[in-house]
C-alpha cells in the first residue's frame, strides 16, 4: 500500500510540474490581419519550422503548413483548427491555431475553450475589427488573460498612441507596451524593449521565409541610425513613462490589462519578443471547474475534453479525430479511458499531434496537452473522458447561427450517405442540424453563423460522402432558445418555426429577423426565447 501510495505521490507530483510547463494559446484576430502568417512565423522562430509560409504561396514561399485543406488552399483562408507543439526555452508551447474567416468563427469559439491565454492580433492599418471584438468578447466572458500584438508595422498604418488609446477606449482593456517601434508603421526601423532599454535594429531577410536578421546596439548609436525616428521613439516612451502603461502582472493574469507588441509577422520582426513574452507570462494550466463546480486540480488523475471533431483529415484512411484538451492526469497512450456521456470504455491505442497534414504519434502527455484521437467514432465535442473516479465538465456552447439552409440530396438512391455525412458533419461542429416533423429527416435545416460553412458542407458531402446535395435558403437570421411549452405557440406564428437542435436536443425558434423578433416579444412576453451564446449581437441597431 505505501508502494503504491509513493508511487502516486511521484506522478502527481511529475504531472505538477509537466503542467507547469506547458503555454497553451491561441491567435484571435478579424480576417485578413495575418493570423496564419504568424502562427508559422512563431514555429519558425522556436525552429519548429524551417521556413514560414504566406497564406497564398508566392515564389520560392509554399503555403502555410496548418492551412491543409483543399479548399483552404485554393481560397487562401483558414477553415479548420489546427495544434501545434513547440518546445522552447525548456517550456512546451501548445498553439491552437483556428479560422480567421468570419464565417467560421463557432470553430474559433471551441478553440477557445481549449486555451488558457489569447494573442490578440491587430492591423496596424485597422486596429480593432468586428471579428476581433466578437473573439475578444468571448475571452473576456472567461476572463482569459490577453496578449495583443500590432502586425503589419512594415506597412503604413496609425500612430501607436492612437492604437492603444482605441484598445483601452473600445474594449476597456488597459494596454501596457513592452516594446516600442522607431519608425512609423511603413518605416519600421526597430524596437525598443521598455524594460531594458535595449535597441534592436532589424534588417528583412529576402522573402521574409527566415528569421530577421537583428542587431542590438546601445542608444548613442541608435541615435546616429535612426535620427529623428530615434527621438519620436523616445518622446513617447517618456508620454507612456509618464502614464504608467507599465506591465502588471495580476491586472494580466484577471483580463484587465494586455502587455502589447509591436511587429511584422511577414517580415518576422518582432516575432522573437511576442515569443518570449508568451514564455514569460501566459499562465500555466489550472484547476477545470467541472459540472458541480469543483475545482479539478491538475495532478488529479487523467480527464480531458474534447473540443473539436475532424474528420477523413487523411484521404488515404477516412479517419475521424477528437481533439482532447487534458486538463489533468498524465496521459499514456494505449490507456483505457471511460466516456463520461455513455460509461463505456474509450480505448487509446492510436493517438497523434497533428497540424496540417502534417501527424506524429503521442506517447505520454500532460494537462494542458491537445492530443488527437484516431477512430473517434464515439465521441463528440463537449464529451469528457477521464479515468478513476467519474468526473465531466460542462458542455461547450453552441454558436448562435445566423444563417439556414435547408439541405436535400441529389440522388434519392444516396440516402443512407446523405444521412451519414449530416449526422457526420453534425458531430464534427461543421453545422448545427435541425428537424421537425413537419420538414421531415429527408431535409433537415443546416444552421451556420456564416455561409461558406454551406459550401464546405457541399464540398465534403460530394467529396468524403459520395452525396451531392443541394441547398436553399430560409428567410431567417434569428435564432433562441425556446421550450415546449413555448414551441406550439411561436410555430405558430408568422415569420417563425421551432425546430429540434440534433445534437443536444434543444428546441430553437427562428426567426425572419430582429424587427420580428421585437414585436413578438413585445406580444408574447411571457413566451420564452433565450439568446444563445453571441446571440444578442442580431439585435444591435
Amino acid at each position: 500500500m505505501s508502494v503504491d501510495t509513493t508511487g502516486a505521490t511521484r506522478q502527481a507530483a511529475e504531472v505538477a510540474e509537466e503542467a507547469g510547463r506547458r503555454r497553451t494559446f491561441a491567435v484571435i484576430s478579424h480576417p485578413d490581419a495575418g493570423k496564419s502568417t504568424l502562427t508559422e512565423a512563431l514555429a519558425l522562430h522556436s525552429s519548429a519550422i524551417s521556413s514560414a509560409g504566406a497564406v497564398h504561396g508566392k515564389g520560392d514561399r509554399r503555403g502555410v503548413t496548418s492551412d491543409w485543406m483543399e479548399m483552404e488552399q485554393d481560397r487562401g483562408i483558414s477553415i479548420t483548427s489546427a495544434a501545434l507543439r513547440i518546445d522552447y526555452e525548456g517550456r512546451v508551447l501548445n498553439l491552437l491555431d483556428t479560422p480567421g474567416h468570419a464565417d467560421f468563427s463557432e470553430d474559433t469559439y471551441r478553440v477557445l475553450s481549449a486555451v488558457d491565454c489569447a494573442i490578440m492580433l491587430l492591423d496596424s492599418a485597422k486596429g480593432l475589427e468586428p471579428q476581433t471584438l466578437k473573439l475578444f468578447d468571448v475571452c473576456r466572458a472567461r476572463r482569459m488573460p490577453v496578449i495583443t500584438f500590432v502586425n503589419k508595422w512594415d506597412r503604413p498604418g496609425r500612430e501607436p498612441l492612437e492604437l492603444l488609446d482605441e484598445i483601452e477606449q473600445r474594449i476597456g482593456l488597459r494596454p501596457t507596451p513592452l516594446n516600442w517601434p522607431v519608425g512609423i508603421a511603413g518605416d519600421f526601423r526597430g524596437l525598443v524593449d521598455r524594460r531594458s532599454g535595449e535597441y534592436t535594429k532589424m534588417t528583412r531577410t529576402p522573402g521574409g521565409a527566415t528569421k530577421a536578421i537583428e542587431e542590438v546596439v546601445d542608444a548613442d548609436r541608435a541615435a546616429e541610425l535612426e535620427q529623428d525616428a530615434w527621438v519620436r521613439s523616445q518622446e513617447e516612451l517618456e508620454l507612456l513613462e509618464a502614464l504608467g502603461a507599465d506591465f502588471d502582472a495580476e491586472s494580466f493574469l484577471a483580463g484587465e490589462s494586455s502587455p502589447v507588441l509591436f511587429g511584422a509577422a511577414l517580415s518576422n520582426f518582432g516575432v522573437g519578443q511576442l515569443l518570449e513574452a508568451v514564455v514569460g507570462l501566459a499562465p500555466a494550466p489550472s484547476a477545470k471547474p467541472d459540472v458541480k463546480e469543483r475545482p479539478r486540480q491538475v495532478e488529479a488523475p487523467f480527464s480531458g475534453q474534447v473540443f473539436k471533431m475532424q474528420a477523413n483529415m487523411d484521404k488515404n484512411h477516412r479517419d475521424r479525430m477528437a481533439f482532447v484538451r487534458i486538463s489533468s492526469g498524465r496521459f499514456d497512450r494505449g490507456m483505457v479511458l471511460t466516456h463520461a456521456a455513455t460509461g463505456r470504455p474509450f480505448a487509446t491505442k492510436y493517438t497523434q499531434a497533428v497540424f496540417g497534414a502534417d501527424r506524429s504519434t503521442i506517447d505520454t502527455a500532460y494537462p494542458g496537452d491537445v492530443i488527437a484521437l484516431v477512430n473517434a467514432q464515439a465521441l463528440k465535442v463537449g464529451d469528457t473522458l477521464y479515468e478513476g473516479p467519474k468526473v465531466e465538465f460542462p458542455a461547450i456552447p453552441s454558436f448562435a447561427p445566423e444563417h439556414f439552409v435547408v439541405a436535400r440530396a441529389k440522388d434519392a438512391g444516396k440516402y443512407k450517405q446523405f444521412q451519414k455525412g449530416i449526422a457526420q458533419l453534425d458531430a464534427e461542429g461543421v453545422v448545427q442540424v435541425l428537424t421537425s416533423d413537419v420538414r421531415g429527416e429527408q431535409a433537415p435545416v443546416l444552421a451556420a453563423v456564416g455561409p461558406l460553412q454551406f459550401d464546405v458542407v457541399k464540398h465534403r458531402m460530394e467529396q468524403e460522402f459520395r452525396s451531392p446535395i443541394e441547398v436553399s435558403m430560409l428567410e431567417y437570421s434569428v435564432a433562441r432558445r425556446t421550450d415546449e411549452a413555448s414551441a406550439p405557440i411561436l410555430h405558430a406564428l408568422s415569420g417563425a418555426e421551432v425546430l429540434k437542435r440534433r445534437n443536444d436536443g434543444e428546441l430553437l425558434v427562428l426567426v425572419h429577423n430582429k424587427w420580428r423578433l421585437r414585436v413578438i416579444q413585445r406580444d408574447h412576453p411571457s413566451l420564452l426565447m433565450e439568446p444563445l451564446l453571441a446571440g444578442g449581437v442580431v439585435e444591435d441597431d
